[in-house]
């Protein structure tokens, strides 16, 4: 007889083969169309055929319940370099392994219990517009392939009689059309390749992103120097005698896709190399002699030739999206991560899109205090490990962002990190009054430096060069639509909390909120310093919705 054990679990643990998950305790919250997840783990305990273990979830709310339910196969990925030497004690492992990430559709011939090794399924609720209010039983059956009942259980959910505002807090996670195109083996700006996009995007929307990359040129970012990414340009470029003219056709259909899609800011890919901003992007044009490339690394973006092409596109540009009705949500990088050697190229670039850009924010990541004071870099986007220097000074409009480099105490989403970790975002951005987190790994299908393409289900860690989870957040599906992760169904949650304590602010005061949550945390929270545990998520969160139903 096959021999099954089975618990619902936390949508914060991570189920290893080998880790028998804790029950989750009590039931869930939602407000009107707010995503929860949880978990069910199950275990075989025998040794069985296939044929005879296959197992079959159906997730029900019952009573009146008016929402989506989406139950996912949670997939164990390899992580083969899952952080850097220097790492603090919060890590569920570091060392390279199988790590529950990937989160996939339900096999037809449904799931299959592996001999003494722990899987699970990942459950989402979402409650529509118009749910009414009040506790749901959700009921979770699993059965065979003969349709006989294995096991079931239930738990609850309860629908606040509300809808959370839109965020007022910008995210962007930055979206690389040329890895879409490359994985996918399809032409760039290709009908399919458009289709791609859209499925994309609107998968980020879905999760709490509102901003999007958008490539004017192809990004002059994770390039080997000398070395090219694949050309993904959606301005035109005329060069003639008499000088430049451009097509903005293709940005045309990018925005008016965004904002279909629900995206509320447009990000401008950098217009100089990372780090330094001596050189342009790759750009090509039309020429008297055909298609070529007019600048790249062959080119100094100080240069005459380089200086005039700005000159010649950025007020057009400018105007061009001025009578779009878009020019005020639109963010222009400069160069990224620019250090003190780099700051006489830097400034000069700086200087020159603020002089035909002076309405539009320029920002850049940029963790070096000294250099913000001086003034070289308008509105930093600072690395969350360096942060204290400006929350100290009071610096406006300030932005975060971690990525491969912040791998101690701080806030991030390695595969080898617990979910809390990557949760504690959201109350750390509205506890310090954020104004956005940028991560520049959406869906990077490259290894590092892009000298060569990777299969993201076999190769996790950019060819060993960042920890497994830092370059992309969504896998590619082979019916042209991503998957989603663990990582990013958490970061969404994380994104949510931001909107209820904004929510909660509006009620009360944002002393009121922060007053709350150190009250539930026990502790001043910093960007290094909070509680390590799910329990303060899930306690904090369940105050804030108490709050809001109380003054509704």
């Amino acid at each position: 007889m096959v021999s099954y054990r089975f618990v619902i679990a936390s949508a914060m643990d991570k189920i290893f083969s080998d880790w028998e998950p804790e029950p989750m305790e009590g039931g869930m919250e939602a407000f009107c169309e707010e995503t929860v997840s949880f978990q069910v783990g199950y275990y075989l305990g025998c040794s069985a055929p296939p044929s005879e273990n296959a197992l079959y979830f159906t997730v029900r709310a019952e009573e009146g319940w008016d929402g989506e339910t989406l139950v996912r196969k949670v997939c164990l990925m390899p992580g083969g370099m899952v952080c850097y030497g220097e790492h603090d004690d919060d890590y569920l492992s570091t060392q390279a392994g199988l790590y529950p990430d990937l989160l996939d559709t339900m096999p037809q011939e449904g799931l299959h219990g592996i001999y003494r090794q722990w899987r699970s399924v990942w459950i989402d609720l979402i409650p529509s517009k118009d749910c009414k209010p009040g506790c749901y039983p959700v009921t979770v059956e699993v059965r065979n392939r003969r349709q006989e009942l294995v096991w079931s259980a239930k738990t609850s959910l309860t629908v606040l009689g509300a809808k959370l505002p839109k965020m007022d807090f910008i995210h962007t996670e930055m979206l690389h059309a040329d890895c879409l195109a490359d994985y996918y083996q399809t032409e760039v700006f290709s009908e399919r390749h458009w289709k791609l996009l859209e499925n994309y995007i609107r998968y980020a929307v879905k999760h709490g992103i509102n901003m999007i990359f958008t490539p004017l040129f192809t990004p002059p970012m994770d390039t080997a120097e000398g070395g090219e990414r694949t050309t993904v340009q959606l301005v035109g470029v005329r060069k003639t005698q008499e000088g430049y003219s451009f097509d903005f056709t293709k940005l045309d259909r990018w925005i008016a896709l965004c904002l279909e899609c629900g995206v509320k800011y447009i990000e401008m890919v950098p217009l100089f190399t990372q780090w330094g901003a001596y050189y342009p992007p790759k750009i090509m044009a039309d020429t008297e002699e055909g298609e070529m490339r007019i600048f790249g690394w062959d080119t100094p973006a100080g240069g005459e030739a380089y200086q005039a092409f700005l000159e010649a596109f950025l007020p057009q540009l400018r105007r061009h999206l001025s009578d779009l009705g878009i020019l005020q949500n639109c963010w222009f990088h400069v160069s990224d991560e620019p250090s003190e050697g780099q700051m006489e190229s830097y400034g000069a670039a700086q200087r020159c899109m603020a002089k035909y850009l002076p309405d539009s924010p320029l920002f850049d990541a940029c963790s070096d205090y000294e250099l913000y004071a001086k003034g070289a870099v308008s509105r930093p986007v600072v690395s969350n490990d360096h942060i204290e220097p400006f929350l100290a000074a009071g610096t406006p409009e300030l932005w975060t962002y971690y990525c491969c480099a912040q791998g101690v105490d701080v806030s991030n989403r390695f595969f080898a990190m617990p979910s809390y970790r990557n949760r504690i975002l959201g109350v750390q951005a509205y506890l310090y009054r954020l104004q956005g987190f940028l991560h520049w790994g959406y869906n990077f299908y490259n290894t590092s430096f892009s000298t060569k393409h990777i299969n993201p289900y076999a190769v996790t860690d950019s060819g060993e060069s960042f920890p497994a989870g830092d370059a992309y957040l969504v896998y590619p599906g082979e019916d042209d639509m991503p998957r989603g992760s663990i990582r990013l169904s958490v970061l969404a949650q994380a994104m949510e909390d931001v909107r209820a304590m904004q929510f909660l602010e509006s009620l009360t005061s944002y002393e009121y909120v922060a007053g709350l949550i150190e009250e539930q945390a026990g502790m001043r929270i910093t960007f290094a310093q909070y509680p390590r545990t799910k329990e303060f998520l899930v306690r904090l969160r369940h105050c804030i919705n108490e709050e809001i139903k109380e003054r509704l």
